[in-house]
């Protein structure tokens, strides 16, 4: 058989070629941006409408391209920032392949100007499906001005895939704030649709973006890294652990000024907060990494968003110990209440040598096995504990059995480490896990309130004003019918926060920002592929964990009981929502057999 294989069209190797660069609008911010950053420029300005679907435009005031320079850039691994195989391993540019321009050109309608310096005027390009339609002299400033339009027009099956316009507006306007807050001597514009939403001035200091960016308040409770290790070095801030978030979109990484998503400085980082994190939960940094060009490899994924290391563990341990180390003389852990004991990771001490010799076995908050009698149980109004999010624990779930009967008639002999109400079943001993039983309580009564349209919301008498991210801000414009079906009431408030006038009766409103910055961020994760009513019972799992009786929470008598009583009206399936069982109970056959009595 012959004739089975073809070289394929230079417009299809081009589009093949855009489908590994060009994911989405904020692609091409990011290629486009990153070009001017490596021309020199110390002003970038981006205009984007409807999301960047219909048009988008970087303008820099760099070297800017002759005539020749202007058409060779548009052909395939066409660069001046690679001369030579060595150089692939040296890399100090952002950019290095020379894909962007041809791969952006072919699935839009471009403008390309440019002008050098020392040159009296400009030069034009007109693309279509990156084919040159025209030519013509532009008076332009100096410096490179690319447009795109019409992002994907000759590719449809690509350009339904595109989310809403808010969404793509918020990855780039997202993209925008991180490269800006690792080039602090630029400055940089966005608009969209019309709107200054970026205006940020040339600064000399890092801590001077970064207190612009994450805001006073965030800022304020970071402490300032450097750290240095022969070839290595770690700069950069980091957040205290009681300000924790549900997602790490909050740690910024970069490695040698370009902003990665790596998995392994991403668990160095968590190593360098372990036990002092609650699970699930991530702490506020911003880490630049410094080391040698030859000792780390960025060409190991289409868009740049990783990189390989050739001393991976000597890295890992060096940011792991510069974040342990950053906190030794501002934190002690003894005093920190963000986590509870189940969550620690280890029974050594946090910091060796620490004056404090904390140990989490010397946490026990109280006697073993207590109980003390006071008022009645009223699940929303108990004093809860710091915020956190619960794990799964599947080991003890072929464990968990379903009650045989009424729970609510189970003796109750007391509450162990304050956070297992201990019961006696009939011969059985039966340990309840509260946090866990509350927890499913809480989850049922919101998907039932939810499913009526009715969940129980309180007004705040003096609304918070809340500071949003870029990804948060859009997921809140998106979803705010979802919001309200949630129970919460948060508007726009300008300037990328907003004012949140009641959130469900189920919660603490101390709680309300921690709260509402946690469904955000399950809201913002339906563009990646999950249903909305998968997404939104996250939402009140998360809701419910927030709003309910915490482990390591003393109970009196009545409150225990009356746990018990609420776990009857409803079907608890002997698992809290996260999948741990609610209750364990041992018979009498199993108890005596431990004490070898049979």
């Amino acid at each position: 058989m012959t004739g089975a294989i073809r070289i394929l069209s230079e417009a299809l190797c081009n589009q093949i070629a855009a489908g590994e660069v060009v994911e989405r609008p904020a692609s091409v911010v990011k290629e486009l941006v990153e070009n001017s950053l490596d021309a020199g420029a110390g002003k970038i300005a981006v205009t984007v409408e409807n999301g960047g679907k219909s048009l988008i435009r970087v303008e820099d005031d760099g070297y800017g391209m002759g005539k020749d320079d202007l058409f060779l850039c548009l052909e395939r691994h066409a660069t001046s920032k690679l001369a030579d195989e060595e150089g692939l391993f040296r890399l100090k540019t952002l950019g290095f392949r020379g894909e962007a321009l041809p791969s952006i050109a072919a699935v839009s309608r471009m403008v390309l100007q440019s002008r050098l310096r020392d040159s009296m005027e400009g030069l034009a390009l007109h693309l279509e499906g990156g084919q040159i339609k025209k030519t013509m002299a532009a008076g332009i400033p100096p410096g490179t001005s690319v447009e795109v339009r019409h992002l994907f027009f000759n590719i449809p099956v690509r350009k339904k895939f595109l989310k809403s316009d808010a969404t793509e507006f918020a990855h780039i306007a997202d993209f925008l704030f991180r490269i800006a807050l690792s080039f602090p001597g630029v400055r940089f514009l966005l608009y969209h649709n019309g709107r200054t939403i970026l205006n940020l001035a040339r600064r000399q200091e890092l801590s001077q973006r970064v207190r612009e960016l994450l805001g006073n308040e965030v800022f304020g409770a970071m402490k300032a890294l450097h750290e240095r290790a022969a070839d290595l070095e770690l700069s950069g801030f980091v957040g205290a652990p009681d300000g924790h978030r549900a997602t790490p979109a909050s740690i910024y990484t970069y490695v040698n000024r370009r902003f990665v998503r790596d998995r392994l400085i991403q668990h160095a980082v968590m190593e360098g907060y372990r036990n002092l994190l609650p699970r699930q939960r991530y702490p506020v940094a911003v880490i630049f990494l410094y080391l040698p060009p030859e000792q780390v490899d960025v060409n190991v994924h289409p868009a740049k968003r990783e990189v390989r290391f050739r001393r991976q563990r000597e890295v890992h341990d060096f940011i792991a110990e510069a974040l342990s180390v950053a906190w030794r003389q501002k934190f002690d852990p003894e005093e920190f209440t963000g986590g509870e004991e189940g969550n620690r990771s280890s029974t050594e001490p946090f910091l060796a040598g620490n004056s404090s010799g904390w140990n989490p076995q010397e946490r026990s908050g109280g006697p073993p096995l207590a109980f003390e009698s006071s008022a009645g149980y009223v699940p929303s109004s108990l004093p809860r504990g710091p915020n956190r999010q619960e794990g799964t624990a599947s080991l003890f779930q072929a464990c968990a059995r379903e009650a045989p009967g009424p729970v609510s008639f189970m003796r109750i002999l007391g509450q162990y480490r304050n956070s297992y109400i201990v019961c006696q079943d009939g011969d059985e001993l039966v340990l309840v896990d509260q946090h866990a039983a509350h927890e499913r309580v809480g989850f049922e009564k919101l998907k039932a309130q939810f499913r009526e349209q009715q969940i129980d919301r309180q007004e705040l008498l003096l609304p918070p004003v809340m500071g949003l991210e870029f990804a948060e801000a859009a997921a809140l414009e998106e979803h705010r019918e979802e919001l309200g079906r949630l129970g919460f009431d948060a508007e726009p408030y300008g300037n990328r926060s907003c004012a949140i006038r009641a959130v469900p009766a189920i919660l603490d409103p101390r709680q309300a920002e921690t709260a509402l910055k946690d469904v955000l961020a399950e809201l913002t994760s339906l563009e990646t592929g999950s249903s909305l009513d998968e997404a939104l019972d996250r939402v009140l799992i998360r809701m419910a964990c927030h709003g309910m009786v915490r482990a390591n929470q003393a109970l009196s008598l009545e409150e225990m009981k009356a746990l018990l009583k609420e776990m009857e009206r409803i079907d608890v399936n002997s698992h809290c929502p996260h999948g741990r069982p609610v209750m364990i109970r041992f018979g009498l056959g199993e108890i005596e057999r431990m004490f070898q009595r049979r």
